[in-house]
């Protein structure tokens, strides 16, 4: 499938401002390994090539293991994941699935349980952001496969903006 858009280049002033929540969203203090978990999962359920590749990517550059990617769309069935991530996951899905099923009160309690109140926010601002990112590439059809991660380009001496 061909690229249908350069939304980048349509609306600059738009992207900066995804872009801003997306900044905070990676900076806000969740640990790494757990927002691409959370990245990966809802790109899952969307149905997005490019965000699968992207965050398999990152996810695998930032050490995480073959065994919990390979797993991730199973994750229930697996012991490959802490009760913390777990918690996040099963939020990732009912807030990506909101439209079906609404996020049921065992999921926030669960979640709640293993996340404080400002985790939980944050929590919800990278879950919501990777659902953004979804809507975006799908619609736009970024290409799988051109993505690279920074931290690989950064180890080979490419500056990256």
């Amino acid at each position: 499938m061909e690229p249908r858009l350069d939304y980048g280049k349509a609306l600059p002033e738009g992207l900066r401002a995804v872009n801003a929540l997306d900044h905070y969203a990676t900076n806000c203090g969740l640990e790494a390994p757990l927002r691409e978990l959370i990245r990966l999962r809802a790109s899952q359920i969307n149905g997005c090539p490019y965000c699968i590749d992207m965050h398999t990517k990152d996810a695998r550059t930032g050490g995480e293991s073959e065994q919990r990617l390979y797993n991730l769309a199973i994750w229930h069935e697996t012991p490959y994941y802490t009760e913390r991530e777990r918690a996040a996951l099963a939020l990732t899905e009912a807030v990506t699935l909101i439209a079906t099923e609404r996020v049921s009160d065992e999921v926030y309690a669960e979640a709640k349980r293993h996340f404080s109140d400002d985790e939980l926010v944050k929590l919800l601002i990278n879950i919501s952001m990777i659902n953004v990112w979804n809507r975006f590439a799908i619609t736009f059809r970024d290409e799988p496969g051109s993505y690279e991660p920074q931290h690989a380009a950064t180890k080979r001496g490419v500056v990256t903006a």
